[in-house]
């Protein structure tokens, strides 16, 4: 092959083993995960944060930038050195294994009767409290995440890496762990609040392709899951309402959040057979994400 055709070839590529990183290998041990080393510079400047509210709105601020920067700036330095280190840097940036394997997870101890154990289980994939829900809830939790997190896991960094590539990618992941780590609440209220708005801002698209990818993915439920999109608006998040409506509704259940929401109130209460449904649904709307963005990488290459 020439080496023009190398050049051409090597973005769809790098992509490709990028995914099959993600699918064979998994997360990468934390000392060498970029997005690890993320969180601890976010980490770091957290703790340096001052305690007067319109002080910690600023320097939140600054705190995402400078997460978003770093990740942009170092990965297009990193990888104008070392090209080759693309597939495992766009690897870090999502992770389809890992939700697939905490969703089995845990419906695997709710199948044995093991409330409990997935309760620790559901830890992986929510931020609630988890202690005081009964199985029903536990399993709506996790078929929540499943598809809030296709969208921010998944959806998202294959958007932006197909806009601006690896380092846009991996920006959009430090803003999103800025929002994770910071959050609303807490020791400084005001901290997270910009970082969680420009984390809405940057998921508006994404969340809603998502809606529409498990829509399509549904088959026969799709009728259903577009119609249970009508209580997307009903999640305090301006985007996590759209993937779990159209999950809620292709799936016929309904998924609840004490006192907080209830989508496609209609449905079933959620069993640990529809976690499994759940996860084999994300599963068929990644398949369509990827193969879209892998066509993209090949029609920019030909």
């Amino acid at each position: 092959m020439s080496v023009r055709g190398t050049i051409v070839c090597w973005p769809l590529a790098a992509r490709a083993l990028a995914l099959a990183l993600d699918l064979l290998a998994g997360e990468p041990p934390a000392a060498l995960h970029p997005v690890v080393w993320l969180g601890r510079l976010i980490g770091a400047l957290e703790r340096r944060a001052p305690g007067a509210p319109l002080a910690q709105l600023a320097y939140g601020g600054l705190v995402v930038a400078a997460a978003a920067g770093v990740a942009w700036g170092g990965s297009r330095a990193l990888l104008h050195r070392a090209p080759w280190l693309a597939p495992y840097l766009l690897k870090s940036a999502f992770a389809w294994r890992a939700l697939r394997r905490a969703g089995l997870g845990v419906a695997e101890r709710l199948e044995r009767g093991d409330l409990h154990g997935a309760r620790l289980a559901l830890q992986a994939l929510v931020s609630r409290e988890t202690a005081d829900l009964d199985a029903p809830l536990v399993a709506a939790a996790a078929i929540e995440s499943l598809a809030e997190n296709l969208g921010d896991g998944l959806v998202a960094p294959l958007l932006y890496d197909a806009c601006g590539g690896v380092p846009l990618a991996l920006a959009y992941r430090a803003v999103n762990t800025c929002d994770a780590m910071l959050g609303y609440r807490g020791r400084y209220e005001h901290l997270g609040k910009l970082p969680a708005r420009l984390d809405d801002l940057l998921n508006l698209l994404p969340a809603r392709l998502s809606a529409l990818l498990l829509a399509v993915a549904a088959g026969r439920g799709a009728g259903a899951a577009w119609r249970a999109l009508r209580d997307a608006g009903r999640t305090p998040s301006p985007n996590a309402g759209w993937p779990m409506s159209a999950a809620a509704g292709a799936l016929g259940v309904a998924l609840e959040k004490r006192a907080v929401y209830r989508l496609n109130p209609t449905g079933g209460s959620p069993t640990p057979a529809d976690v499994r449904r759940a996860v084999a649904l994300v599963d068929r709307a990644a398949v369509l994400a990827v193969a879209a963005w892998l066509f993209w990488w090949w029609h920019r290459g030909a």
